[in-house]
């Protein structure tokens, strides 16, 4: 029998999706449901967005009792997110597209902190709107 300091603990990452329509017609974006890393691994979330219209495509987290937290926003053209939110940083959180529809969000050196529902969002460029953090 282990004792509970050698016991493998893992983190489970809920992956959600939702949208914000600012012009004709809806966007529908796709994510896959459950992933559990082990602490100090790196987890790689997936987003599709389906239709290319040169969006940005934001990330939340949200830990079950209490809001929603801004992660960080992404646009295919940058090689890096230009915006992160208050307590994330791109030492371990960062984002990068695989394709005009297919985004990732990557956490690198898990912590069982990051055991929550993680959300992608997407939003015309064009659209002036601002995230809660």
């Amino acid at each position: 029998m282990q004792s509970a300091g050698n016991m493998d603990l893992w983190v489970t990452l809920y992956c959600m999706a939702f949208w914000m329509t600012y012009t004709d017609g809806q966007k529908v974006l796709t994510q896959p449901g459950v992933m559990s890393v082990s602490p100090g691994q790196t987890a790689s979330l997936d987003c599709n967005i389906q239709k290319d219209e040169g969006n940005y495509v934001g990330w939340q987290k949200q830990v079950p009792g209490s809001p929603p937290q801004f992660i960080l926003r992404f646009f295919r053209s940058h090689s890096a997110p230009d915006l992160y939110g208050t307590g994330f940083s791109s030492s371990r959180f960062t984002s990068k597209a695989s394709s005009k529809t297919d985004y990732q969000l990557i956490i690198s050196n898990v912590e069982a902190s990051d055991s929550a529902v993680y959300y992608c969002q997407t939003w015309d460029s064009s659209a002036s709107a601002g995230v809660s953090q």
